[in-house]
């Protein structure tokens, strides 16, 4: 889904603000309310089990862009979760409203999603990789910006995880491998950047050999 939330190499947006918070509770949440988007998250995904994290990046990405763009980053997990908890059936929209003291901008709808590639072997450390060249209309964790790209691989993780998307979209998926893969800043913009390189955790069913 190539959507307002993949700013990942685009211009026009200015130097991006960098801001080391430790893992004590106040430089995290700045406001009393902020913590609410995390409440809700743990209560969805975890305790009442109605989607998984994927799903809730999806509601996310819905976002009408123009809301997506105007709201913090704990706004747009509240939005994501309300949107959820309505097109599970745990809460009506009106509900919603007369929770909220009117209505509640949701999530767009969402579409079909898509099963995984088929499984291949495995890439191993030092082994030159493609990015599949895919434009998926709906969730995907692959940054626009390394599609058809050519990369090397460093390093395999010994976990698995189920293909994003599909589990994005309520959709079961076998567990697959991910990798770190490099990168040339001159393989991914061309002269328009300074010499270097960039390191993108990809699944494997994003891959293909090179």
């Amino acid at each position: 889904m190539d959507g307002i939330h993949d700013l990942g190499g685009l211009q026009g947006f200015g130097p991006v603000a960098h801001t080391a918070n430790s893992l004590s509770y106040k430089p995290v949440f700045h406001e009393d309310w902020e913590h609410l988007g995390y409440s809700l998250l743990f209560l969805g995904a975890g305790e009442l089990g109605l989607f998984n994290v994927d799903e809730l990046r999806h509601a996310i990405e819905r976002m009408e862009p123009r809301q997506y763009l105007t709201s913090s980053y704990y706004d747009r997990i509240v939005v994501g979760t309300a949107s959820l908890f309505v097109e599970k059936g745990l809460l009506s929209r009106e509900r919603l409203a007369q929770l909220a003291g009117g209505s509640y901008p949701l999530a767009l709808s969402i579409g079909p999603g898509r099963a995984a590639n088929p499984p291949r072997k495995p890439f191993e450390v030092g082994e030159q990789v493609q990015v599949r060249d895919e434009f998926v209309d709906g969730h995907i964790r692959m940054p626009g910006y390394v599609r058809g790209k050519r990369g090397v691989v460093l390093h395999r993780t010994t976990h698995a995880w189920p293909f994003p998307d599909a589990v994005g979209h309520g959709l079961d998926s076998a567990p697959e491998p991910t990798y770190h893969v490099q990168f040339t800043t001159e393989e991914l913009w061309g002269d328009a950047a300074d010499s270097g390189t960039v390191v993108v955790d990809l699944f494997g069913g994003y891959l293909l050999p090179a």
